[in-house]
């Protein structure tokens, strides 16, 4: 019990240092989210006067006249009810809103790939490491040099083979625009077809470090003296490979994947941007461009729980798998 607690502490530490971090960092940022509004205003012909200027810090809580450590209270305050302010770049839609409707993306397409790379990279990695010197070693070069190839190469290649050329997939997009977005099968095929060569793109230049990391972790477990133990009382092959190597070799993988699952809100900003992907990549991309300090703090926020979150989850769990780490001193 005591093992929780300290975990379950330590994060509560680290989301506070986060939130203070997200707070202070985008005020000592150059530039202001009222000017770009305004800008923006100015261009379609509206005449701002100063006391709408005001008005529009306030609503944006660039300049309130309060102290630092009030603005700090009240951050904190608007951030536990969930108020994350107005975003600049898709005025006057709140951030909560417009992660909210680019968030399921993402997480449906980074998730999913993510997923099916570390599950099939685990596997491979563990067949090949544990038949060392098989034919199946040769898996190791073509995943490694796909996993070298420089990301929005790769994405431009496969769209270039698979959208351009063969039109087996769509080039740009979530879903076809005609469609009305709900839970109904044709919107849900439609995005299931648009997401396939993105989310293919993610898992052939990531499955590579995965089976890499657990070939040679299977390698290393196949040495111990419980591995030897197991051949010498006679347990079947598999059990083995599986019941004693795997699963403890699995341990730094489950780690890494910890991060990587974290980071599925954040989405792939160079996936997003050469499909033309409606996700929270995009939205980030757009909040920097318009120095949308509101939208950056609120996709920064959700980045930071959702590691945090993903890396308390995968602590307890190495508790329960490996029950050494429980032990305190």
């Amino acid at each position: 019990m005591r093992y929780y607690a300290r975990k379950l502490g330590f994060y509560l530490v680290a989301l506070w240092a986060a939130l203070t971090l997200n707070f202070f960092i985008p005020r000592l940022m150059p530039g202001n989210p009222v000017d770009t509004l305004l800008a923006k205003l100015q261009q379609r012909g509206g005449a701002v006067d100063p006391s709408a200027r005001r008005s529009y810090e306030l609503l944006l809580g660039t300049d309130t006249g309060e102290p630092l450590w009030r603005q700090y209270t009240s951050y904190l305050g608007n951030v536990l009810r969930g108020d994350l302010g107005v975003s600049v770049s898709a005025f006057p839609a709140e951030v909560t809103e417009v992660i909210g409707q680019s968030l399921p993306w993402t997480v449906v397409l980074v998730g999913i790939a993510t997923l099916l790379s570390f599950t099939l990279g685990v596997t491979l990695g563990t067949i090949t490491g544990w038949r060392r010197g098989s034919r199946l070693d040769s898996l190791i070069p073509a995943t490694t040099v796909l996993a070298a190839v420089p990301y929005f190469w790769l994405a431009l290649i496969l769209v270039l083979i698979f959208s351009s050329t063969l039109q087996w997939f769509p080039l740009f997009g979530g879903y076809d625009t005609y469609l009305a977005t709900g839970w109904n099968w044709d919107f849900i095929s439609s995005a299931i077809y648009h997401g396939t060569l993105p989310a293919l793109t993610i898992v052939i230049s990531s499955v590579g470090g995965w089976l890499l990391g657990m070939r040679n972790m299977m390698v290393a477990t196949g040495s111990e003296d419980y591995i030897l133990t197991a051949h010498a009382k006679g347990l079947r092959e598999r059990r083995i490979m599986t019941r004693y190597a795997a699963r403890n070799a699995v341990l730094p993988s489950l780690a890494g994947f910890a991060i990587s699952l974290g980071f599925v809100v954040s989405g792939s900003i160079i996936t997003e941007q050469v499909f033309s992907y409606p996700g929270i990549g995009s939205k980030l991309l757009q909040a920097v461009e318009n120095s949308d300090y509101a939208l950056m703090q609120g996709i920064f926020l959700v980045i930071t729980v959702a590691v945090l979150a993903a890396n308390l989850l995968v602590d307890l769990l190495h508790g329960f798998i490996d029950p050494r780490t429980r032990v305190t001193t």
